[in-house]
């Protein structure tokens, strides 16, 4: 598993960055870049590093500029406009996995051995699913946590993946309260 976390415009590139590697990703949703997603970006790198790959295009690129003037230290991987070219269209979503394990290769990403610290287990047992509650607490964790909301399975993936302790998790648990 990629450590670091993939930043890609939107859901196609995440369904095709997937079909490469093994990896977190956060959308950004194009233009549509706020504060939340930038504190986002920002929990990412610092828990794990980021790396970012956005289209080969003008768009690409800007929103390249905006996460890079307010987050530091971040690592880029690039395609090339005729990777990124099917029909007309460019973006990452049109590179083959070979383009996109090459691009990350060149930003010398790091691996990282799954964590299983947390389970679904613990999912239930903190009524973090299974519970009419569920979403509203998963939601209220997430931004105490700065991982953000997602459902259950993405959620616990988060914890694991994010790195967040089990000690971590029981303080923001215990200031929800």
């Amino acid at each position: 598993m990629i450590k670091e976390i993939i930043v890609v415009e939107g859901r196609d590139d995440v369904t095709a960055v997937k079909m490469a590697v093994d990896a977190e990703l956060i959308a950004v949703g194009g233009f549509g870049i706020n504060k939340k997603v930038i504190d986002k970006i920002k929990e990412a790198q610092k828990r794990r590093g980021v790396i970012v790959l956005t289209d080969p295009d003008f768009a690409g690129e800007k929103i390249r500029r905006i996460i890079s003037k307010r987050v530091k230290n971040i690592k880029h991987a690039y395609i090339s406009q005729e990777d990124g070219m099917r029909d007309g269209d460019i973006g990452v979503e049109n590179a083959s996995p070979e383009v996109i394990r090459k691009a990350l290769e060149n930003a010398k990403y790091e691996e990282k051995e799954e964590r299983h610290e947390f389970d679904i287990n613990d999912m239930i047992f903190f009524e973090l699913t299974g519970d009419k509650k569920a979403k509203c607490r998963r939601d209220k964790l997430g931004k105490k946590l700065g991982i953000g909301y997602a459902n259950a399975a993405q959620f616990l993936n988060r914890l694991n993946n994010y790195g967040i302790t089990k000690e971590e998790f029981k303080k923001a648990l215990n200031e929800l309260k």
